[in-house]
């Protein structure tokens, strides 16, 4: 059976419906204690005095400690992991993260104090009697304004609130002049706004410090361990690398937000060596709506030129990107160069320009969140391809055919060169589109719609192609983009002397099927059995190094690694063969899970080399024992797939409410090992995106409180705002890495929200109505059509 390909059930999954899971929160350490993190209530305000006397005193409580605490220690804030200068070339205002705050607090969750004590609940009510007294200040929420004469700053040392401008493509002049002389304009001003993670598991993290040993250790409900060591040993706390063991153990879900290296980390375990004690803290539902790192947030004015025939003749896009109070991780990094370089989409646009503020603002830090950059530009794209097709009255499917990149396999054609840096490696993008258009039934629902037109109904349909850069690499090139760490990664395949093989990891599972997908690979490559696999990942211990999982680069990154260890382990595995069966090394084969003497039936299997490795009585001369391999893969380039999502929607004109009909994606994610576990990927990327499109959203009042952050408020998509999915994929194999695999963590998500948003402005056209701000709700939906009426 070839494993490579097949839909097999998800090895892990076992654990996590029984309940047997073990995640961060689960682990109970002895001695522990428990911490409660004291938050700002304001958005931006002076902190006058910190009165912790009356708390202090409560039989319990182990310890608290403020901003104050924290600046006598001489702590760092935490980093910034990508810089992204202003196109004067000055550094970007790169203003510190305290791990508390001792002075202001710059938005609402802004940590001011820790409460440390024998229980959680104990923390909780001290916490209570701790005494802050604030002076409040103006804020200032929204990007545009928050870039005008006379906003209230964030950061003293970021003159108009802004940490960086950047800009990519043709000269402006040129992409001027291209519009000027365009038969026909399409104009957008949009905002793509502000979501919520919502990751089913809380963040957590657990501080131990061994004065034993002189070794801390930290668990932690992070996407990216080494990262989180890495950025908390060199800047934020400088303890040696190799006394610090992280751990994350089964992680619910992170969208991205589990990436960063978060404030409450390091705290943790600083102030475990503090009391000599560990400490646990888990963030309450309310906390993650106002710390986990939110994403999205851009607000935009794209302009879109076309001939007289149609064909696009040049792109200009201004967008203000909220940064937030503080800058995360990989912040700086979203809405440049994940967003600007996908503007060029599947199309031939020949002229480009791209200009972006990053903007300061009092509220909770942005970061990547699914998709992270490429549905703001897939967004982008796709409403201006749909409104001017509604502007010039052509059909929006016929406007994306006559203006899609032509077929290319990087190998035989050579990758296509955008005009905003990057290099596609391999794209054939008709046939997804083509293949969506038949699987609704195109024609006959464009007749189907005309009828219900007549009758006073409204159906809309929606179309959006998409592109996405995922395996965020090679190293060379983010470093020269601002990266301050390299993009590989690693993995180490141990074949024991039994000839099981562990196999250890520097990606990250939080959901993707890791320990079924890779060991499907190993298994299929060695030709053994699936369950004599076993996928280690998540220690800092047991894996060497790693820059873990996001940007959907687990196969494209971290598989090519498992297979260049493979590799290493066959060619050893010949050397031993050809010594046993004494043959020439050139002579002997692999397959099936057996060295062969080519044309002969002599041979030797997977498990007796394995055991000859580790007893090595009758061995070749000058060949060290054992079977174990480590390898670092770095790509040569990113991975890049696509495809063409369609909505069809009913918009009730009494109601506004919006009703999705169905939902078609045909997508190329390049080879698949588990179709299933594919098809799982893109199922919930597209409730995420149709979340957004729909649904989701966040909303600040002046002040800058966040008056939806709970789920009381804060729409999410349940099972019924969904149809039932129709899927289906092309295969475009990557050129350059082993596996031919691009990536499918985020693709539902990236085509997703435009097309559902198309479907309702193509459903409302009758009234006019070309664009209503995300989410569609249908109070938005019947004002704008009472407005047209």
């Amino acid at each position: 059976m070839n494993l490579i390909g097949s839909s097999i059930k998800r090895l892990e999954d076992k654990r996590f419906l029984t309940g047997k899971g073990r995640y961060t929160d689960d682990i109970v350490l002895p001695n522990m204690t428990y911490a409660y993190i004291i938050r700002s209530p304001h958005a931006h305000a002076k902190i006058l005095s910190i009165d912790t006397t009356a708390a202090e005193a409560l039989e319990g409580v182990v310890k608290i400690f403020t901003g104050k605490d924290i600046a006598e220690a001489g702590i760092n804030g935490v980093p910034c992991g990508w810089a992204v200068n202003f196109k004067n070339g000055d550094t970007m205002k790169e203003p510190p993260h305290p791990l508390l705050v001792k002075d202001k607090v710059l938005h609402v969750g802004d940590a001011v104090a820790v409460v440390i004590a024998d229980s959680y609940g104990l923390a909780k009510d001290a916490a209570e009697m701790v005494m802050v007294d604030y002076e409040p200040l103006a804020a200032v929420i929204n990007p545009a304004e928050a870039i005008k004469e006379g906003a209230p700053l964030v950061h003293e040392d970021a003159p108009k609130n802004l940490c960086f401008d950047w800009e990519l493509g043709n000269e402006a002049e040129k992409v001027d002049a291209a519009l000027d002389a365009s038969h026909h304009i399409t104009t957008l001003d949009f905002t793509n706004q502000r979501v919520v993670p919502n990751a089913i598991e809380p963040r957590s993290a657990i501080g131990h410090y061994d004065d034993a040993y002189d070794k801390y250790t930290l668990y932690t409900t992070s996407q990216n361990p080494h990262l989180t060591r890495l950025l908390m040993c060199a800047f934020t706390l400088g303890i040696p690398e190799h006394k610090v063991r992280v751990l994350s153990p089964d992680v619910g879900g992170g969208f991205g937000s589990k990436i960063f290296h978060y404030t409450e980390e390091a705290l943790v375990i600083w102030a475990s060596k503090q009391i000599n004690r560990p400490i646990k803290w888990t963030a309450e539902r309310s906390e993650s709506f106002t710390t986990d790192a939110h994403g999205r947030d851009h607000v935009t004015k794209a302009d879109m030129g076309f001939d007289e025939n149609g064909k696009i003749t040049a792109l200009r896009v201004r967008t203000q990107a909220n940064i937030g109070a503080y800058i995360s991780t990989f912040a700086p990094c979203v809405p440049t160069w994940l967003h600007g370089t996908l503007l060029q989409g599947l199309y031939t646009t020949p002229l480009i320009n791209v200009q972006v503020d990053g903007v300061f603002t009092h509220t909770n830090a942005v970061d990547a969140y699914r998709g992270a950059g490429r549905p703001e530009a897939t967004y982008l794209l796709e409403r201006l391809l749909d409104t001017a097709a509604l502007e010039m009255k052509i059909d929006p499917a016929e406007l994306r055919l006559k203006n899609f990149i032509p077929f290319f396999d990087g190998v035989e054609q050579e990758g296509y060169q955008t005009q905003v840096a990057l290099q596609y490696d391999s794209g054939n993008y008709e046939p997804v589109l083509n293949r969506a258009l038949e699987m609704v039934g195109y024609e006959d629902f464009r007749k189907e719609q005309e009828e219900a037109r007549k009758n006073g109904k409204y159906l809309g349909i929606g179309f959006s192609t998409y592109i996405e850069a995922c395996g965020i690499a090679p190293s060379a090139v983010v470093g020269a983009l601002g990266a301050r760490a390299g993009l590989y990664e690693s993995a180490q395949v141990r074949v024991q002397p039994t000839g099981k093989v562990s196999v250890y990891t520097g990606s990250h599972s939080h959901g993707q099927g890791h320990e079924t997908t890779f060991a499907q690979v190993v298994a299929d490559k060695f030709g053994i059995p699936l369950e004599d696999v076993e996928i280690v990942h998540g220690d800092s211990d047991a894996v060497a190094f790693g820059m873990g999982t996001y940007g959907s680069r687990s196969l494209a990154v971290g598989g090519s690694a498992i297979v260049k260890s493979i590799e290493k382990v066959i060619e050893k595995g010949s050397k031993i063969a050809a010594h046993k069966l004494e043959a020439a090394e050139e002579d002997i084969e692999f397959a099936e899970g057996k060295w062969t003497v080519k044309g002969t039936d002599k041979s030797i299997s997977f498990g007796d080399v394995s055991l000859t490795a580790y007893v090595p009585h009758d061995y070749p001369q000058d060949l060290e024992p054992g079977l174990d391999f480590s390898s670092f893969y770095d790509p040569t380039n990113f991975t890049y797939p696509f495809g063409a999502h369609i909505a069809i929607v009913e918009v009730d004109a009494e109601t506004g409410k919006v009703d999705l009909k169905r939902f078609i994606a045909v997508d190329d994610v390049g080879n698949v090992i588990n179709p299933m576990i594919v098809d799982g990927q893109i199922h919930g990327g597209l409730a995420q995106g149709i979340g957004q499109a729909l649904l989701e959203g966040t909303i600040y009042d002046e002040s800058g409180q966040l008056l939806n952050g709970s789920y009381m408020d804060y729409a999410m998509p349940r099972a019924d705002d969904l149809p039932s999915f129709e899927v289906d994929r092309t295969v475009t194999p990557c050129p350059h890495n082993p596996l031919g695999v691009k990536g499918a963590g985020e693709a539902g998500t990236i085509g997703s929200t435009p097309a559902v948003v198309n479907a309702v402005m193509d459903a409302l056209s009758p009234f006019g109505i070309f664009d209503i701000p995300m989410p569609l709700t249908p109070e938005r939906v019947w004002s704008a059509m009472q407005k047209d009426t």
